[in-house]
């Protein structure tokens, strides 16, 4: 079970959170609020005593990662370098022996996550995900392997797929486009590979709130700090009609920081929201029309044209 990211302070609603891995603490900078007082330190544990002088001092090994394929429990019979330290002819043959037989009696599904996992931190990379995602995904992954799920699909889909879900669960907002950019699969694939992974394996994914996709469209629209928030205040509104309800939450929030950027005088073009959110110019059309008759925003966006 993992540990949800805080993402906000409880008292002030605020973003704006700190950690302090030597206290353990998480505290909130703008209200000074101490959320958190027992984190976990997932670091090396060291010894430290006087006679110590220099050396490994580590008394416990690094953390079970589900990103490694063997957990991060595995041995390996050295590496290449390690050939050079090595004396006699003698010697050498025995550590090329014992490798080969170590490389050997890897069995098939050791291998595929060998490769499938290195795929998943460079995918995780490229998106700037962070580690618990990472984590998650590559438990997704497992299970799927496990269940014989990835048969008929490719490695890269699956991937895919399951950091999507991961994205979904830890409410870390990211696109189908993003991920077809970053794993080089078509977004239809990944979407019909998703579903079939959490529909097989049982994962439920909560609906996404299309206020997390805000900060980052309104950071890549260079839009203010006041015309974000106008946003959020229109998607709130729009939940509460129920307007939200069966649209993708992409297109309702770049629709969302459309209208506020009128309101606001900050005005961007259908197409310059679209590319940012990664849908079409007709769907920011059809959800700007539709938010501004029901939310009976016409005169405030009429109002701003006229001032400026």
């Amino acid at each position: 079970m993992i540990r949800k990211q805080i993402k906000e302070c409880s008292e002030c609603a605020s973003r704006n959170i700190y950690r302090d891995v030597e206290k353990g603490e998480t505290i909130c900078r703008d209200c000074g609020l101490v959320i958190e007082d027992r984190m976990v330190d997932m670091g090396q544990e060291w010894r430290s005593f006087e006679d110590d002088k220099g050396g490994d001092r580590r008394r416990t090994g690094a953390p079970t990662s589900a990103t490694q394929f063997d957990g991060g429990l595995g041995t390996e019979v050295g590496t290449t370098s390690d050939f050079y330290k090595l004396g006699s002819d003698r010697e050498r043959d025995r550590f090329f022996r014992l490798r080969k037989w170590n490389i050997r009696i890897s069995t098939a599904i050791e291998r595929n996550l060998k490769v499938a996992l290195a795929e998943l931190k460079r995918v995780s990379s490229f998106l700037r995900l962070p580690r618990s995602v990472e984590e998650e995904a590559a438990r997704i992954y497992r299970q799927a392997v496990q269940k014989g799920l990835v048969r008929g699909r490719s490695m890269e889909s699956v991937i895919a797929g399951a950091l999507y879900a991961a994205c979904r669960r830890h409410e870390i907002p990211r696109t189908l486009d993003e991920m077809g950019e970053a794993s080089g699969i078509e977004k239809k694939e990944i979407g019909r590979t998703y579903r079939f992974v959490t529909r097989e394996l049982g994962i439920s994914i909560k609906p996404s709130n299309p206020a997390d996709y805000i900060p980052r469209f309104a950071s890549a629209l260079k839009l203010s700090p006041e015309t974000q928030s106008k946003s959020v205040e229109i998607l709130e509104m729009a939940r509460d009609i129920e307007l939200t309800s069966g649209r993708g939450p992409t297109g309702i929030a770049a629709a969302a920081l459309y209208v506020a950027s009128l309101i606001h005088g900050e005005k961007r073009t259908q197409r310059e929201v679209a590319d940012v959110a990664g849908v079409t110019e007709v769907t920011i059309r059809n959800r700007y029309k539709e938010l501004i008759k029901k939310l009976k925003l016409t005169k405030a966006v009429e109002k701003s044209k006229i001032k400026k």
